[in-house]
């Protein structure tokens, strides 16, 4: 349970506006879904096996908590954690997660939050697909690249990505005062033909997380990333800015 917590955590939590997930778990899948405050990044994602104590809809709220929890040393290998069941209208359902050391002598409940306020707070994201322009796997030097630029450019929020003689290129700034650019990934099969403005602290926070990754770009004003950790697939969908 707890290498499942800190992979949920590490590849949630640690991106920005994230602080509240919605769990929807069945004998046979688990899927979540969060949405960032500001509305920059949509999550979505499943486990690649079901996890038996997350069977039934609830919320995971104040992430930041369940962070500081997961990273006690008191909760070793021999810890138990597990999710408790609290009776509600005659059903059992997720109540919280509980912590606790072989000893019982450190303690801790992470409250779950009800399906009826969840439903709430994160709302479902229908997405109808795109026509994805452009797909590839970024590589180590790009992103370093793309970290650098970012760090030339620290005042601007947002990039641009186009393609420019079969290399994706990205832009920062106004040629009119500060500016840069480089090549992001060589050789890209397929082209943009519009110039979307894309949100560069929540692209970079995604590149930063352990896992194997696919980016998508459609002239149609979103990409999306995919980011398989090994645990679980995530899907972090970025609408196109504007300014």
């Amino acid at each position: 349970m707890k290498d499942y917590l800190l992979d949920l955590i590490q590849h949630t939590q640690s991106l920005d506006g994230i602080d509240l997930l919605k769990i929807v778990g069945t004998d046979k899948e688990t899927q979540l879904a969060a949405v960032a405050e500001d509305k920059t990044v949509i999550i979505s994602g499943s486990f690649k096996n079901p996890i038996a104590d997350f069977i039934g809809e609830f919320g995971m709220p104040n992430l930041n908590k369940l962070k500081i929890i997961l990273g006690f040393s008191e909760y070793d290998e021999h810890a138990k954690v597990f999710v408790t069941k609290t009776n509600r209208n005659g059903e059992d359902i997720p109540g919280a997660i509980h912590f606790e050391t072989k000893t019982g002598d450190f303690v801790n409940d992470y409250r779950l939050m009800l399906k009826s306020i969840v439903e709430e707070k994160v709302k479902t994201v229908q997405f109808k697909g795109a026509t994805w322009n452009i797909e590839f796997e970024p590589t180590i030097a790009g992103i370093m690249r793309l970290k650098k630029q970012a760090q030339a450019n620290s005042e601007e929020s947002t990039f641009i990505a186009k393609t420019e003689n079969g290399d994706l290129r990205v832009s920062f700034g106004d040629p009119s005062t500060h500016s840069g650019n480089c090549v992001f990934h060589p050789d890209v099969t397929g082209t943009l033909s519009r110039t979307w403005m894309w949100p560069v602290k929540q692209f970079l926070a995604i590149m930063d997380l352990t896992g194997d990754k696919i980016v998508r770009i459609s002239d149609q004003g979103v990409a999306e990333i995919i980011v398989d950790s090994g645990v679980a697939t995530y899907r972090y969908l970025l609408p196109a800015q504007v300014k």
